[in-house]
């Protein structure tokens, strides 16, 4: 009889769903952005490969990203909050310098260093995600004080003045909702929460209907047969793709909607593409992939919680609604569900900066869920066992951020 290999230290402890689930969506981003993308690039650029190489040239930056990212501990990311914050806000200033930030369609959103561009945007939502855990950790106990509760607020709204004068109002919703969400994890009181809610969809709205372009994608968006040749072609070009797909799809490489029909197929609009190829089913298996990641984050946020590591919760926490979200956002904007954003689909869709700033959050998840198991086996073995937090309550963190992990 062979013999049954005993599981090594902290083995049984990882988490083999959340590597699964981002290097399953990166390999479909992969085969999609080849798909997707082959007929465009071989009339615009003469290569059909074109953009399938500088997608994997992307993921390979985004690779070295997360090796870098996944080598510092949490405790050197908390303290890093304030320049991390800083930082993000001059490349927002930067990219509305004419001269430095590059404008396409109207909107200033790309830096440009030679043939290389960046979008500050994507930049944002990492520095924020780290500046909001750590800040949010020292401040919970205040924040159910209406004066300190303005103070992340604040910062938040200045942060979407700089974004909306791009414009990207995309970025602004993704980024407001999962800053939201971790403040209220934190420890904000219900009252506050609710009436920030109210007054940021008051905002968002009011932005809306006072901008014509916004507007008109709203009415788009009810009605895109309505005109389906300008205003709601690619929404309608979108749902065609969708129909075409059925329940099993084309088959790969058989999408007519990519042939010039529909805009930003490889980017923007990957997902109706994807479900024309691979039906209805291929559609679930995407967005089941995008559920247990989700899901597998936020069982990190409950160990990290269980271990009273404030700052990896809220961290792990924040990752998890912002992939989810942006996720939501693009596939609900390719099936008709919401209006037109221009929002990448995390780990699948072509982007450079989106791409590399989703593989330094699958890092800095991964970095989270090795301390953990780490903390896990110290305390198997009797060094350094920490107290249990007994009840969560998601009103209330704690009464203090333990030692390491204040900015």
């Amino acid at each position: 009889m062979s013999e049954v290999r005993a599981p090594m230290r902290g083995e049984k402890n990882f988490d083999w769903l959340l590597p699964f689930c981002v290097l399953a969506l990166v390999s479909i981003g992969v085969v999609m952005v080849a798909s997707a993308s082959i007929a465009f690039a071989a009339d615009i650029y003469g290569d059909p490969w074109f953009f399938l190489k500088r997608h994997l040239l992307y993921l390979t930056v985004g690779a070295l990203a997360a090796l870098v990212v996944s080598q510092v501990p949490l405790s050197i990311w908390s303290r890093l909050s304030w320049p991390l914050l800083m930082f993000s806000c001059l490349l927002l200033m930067a990219v509305l310098v004419p001269g430095i930030g590059r404008e396409v369609n109207g909107s200033r959103r790309w830096l440009a260093f030679g043939s290389i561009t960046v979008q500050p945007a994507e930049v944002t939502k990492f520095c924020l995600l780290v500046f909001f855990a750590s800040f949010l950790t020292r401040r919970n106990q205040q924040l159910r004080h209406w004066s300190s509760f303005m103070v992340p607020v604040v910062i938040l709204g200045m942060v979407a003045m700089l974004l909306l004068l791009q414009p990207d109002f995309g970025s602004v919703v993704v980024i407001s909702c999962t800053v939201l969400a971790m403040v209220f994890l934190a420890g904000a009181r219900l009252p506050h929460t609710f009436l920030l809610v109210a007054a940021a969809a008051c905002g968002l709205a009011l932005m809306a209907l006072v901008s014509p372009y916004r507007l008109q994608r709203l009415m788009t968006f009810l009605d895109p047969w309505g005109d389906q040749f300008a205003s709601g072609y690619q929404l309608t070009q979108s749902l065609i793709a969708f129909g075409r797909g059925e329940w099993v799809g084309v088959g790969l490489g058989n999408s007519v909607q990519k042939l010039f029909y529909l805009p930003e197929a490889h980017t923007d609009f990957i997902f109706a593409i994807l479900s024309e190829e691979w039906g209805m089913a291929g559609g679930l298996v995407v967005v089941g992939l995008f559920i247990a990641l989700t899901w597998s984050l936020l069982r990190l946020v409950r160990g990290a919680l269980a271990q009273r590591k404030f700052f990896a919760a809220l961290l792990a926490f924040g990752i998890a609604v912002l992939l989810a979200g942006q996720a939501f956002v693009n596939m609900g904007v390719a099936s008709g569900l919401l209006p037109t954003k221009g929002l990448t689909l995390p780990f699948v869709s072509s982007g450079g900066s989106s791409l590399v700033i989703c593989c330094a959050l699958f890092a800095l998840a991964l970095r989270l869920q090795t301390e953990l198991r780490q903390q896990d086996d110290r305390k198997e073995t009797g060094v350094g066992v920490i107290r249990q937090l007994p009840i969560f309550n998601p009103l209330q963190l704690g009464d203090r951020a333990p030692k390491g992990e204040a900015a």
